[in-house]
């Protein structure tokens, strides 16, 4: 192949067209041209396109890997990102069950609270109805006592004003009579 190259170059050479003789000392493109041959040589012997050939694939084989370092993080940070979205996902839902629970857990509250205070309302109200019942009864039996007090007043009055002797004896034996009847 680079043989190949020589000849193109040798052929393509605008020294050839020179009107002087091209393989003469004198001739500077032909100096040059055996300059360049040799300096090509020189390459070759010293293998140099092939350590720039194996240099050139290091640094390709450095950039596959580097490429494939890159993918591979692109890979696993894209992993860690479903990943944190995962669990941002599962602590909303979490934060939502807990807010959904102490709501409910609050309106329990205070649907208790409330039967507590008609409970303590009913008791209260109860109470003082019972209060009242008992002092309408005191104030029943207080209004009888005293009612009885003055009819028995009025009454021993009246019979002290149309008791005589007589009609005082009648009535203790009529007493008297009545017991002794239901008494056998």
């Amino acid at each position: 192949m680079w043989r190949l190259s020589a000849i193109l170059v040798f052929a393509a050479s605008p020294a050839l067209a020179a009107d002087k003789p091209f393989f003469s000392l004198a001739n500077t493109d032909f100096i040059v041209w055996i300059g360049f041959l040799l300096f090509v040589g020189i390459l070759i012997y010293f293998k140099v396109p092939g350590m720039l050939s194996g240099m050139l694939d290091k640094r390709a084989e450095g950039i596959r890997f580097d490429l494939e370092e890159a993918r591979s993080l692109r890979e696993e940070a894209q992993s860690l990102l479903a990943s944190f979205e995962r669990k941002s996902a599962e602590v909303q839902e979490q934060a939502d069950r807990i807010v959904a629970a102490a709501k409910s857990d609050a309106e329990e509250a205070a649907e208790q609270a409330r039967k507590d205070l008609d409970a303590s309302i009913g008791r209260r109200i109860q109470a003082a109805e019972d209060q009242i019942a008992s002092a309408e009864s005191a104030a029943l039996r207080s209004v009888r006592d005293r009612a009885i007090s003055a009819a028995v007043a009025a009454a021993g009055e009246v019979l002290a004003r149309d008791m005589d002797a007589a009609r005082s004896e009648a009535l203790f034996d009529d007493a008297l009579a009545r017991v002794k009847a239901k008494l056998h």
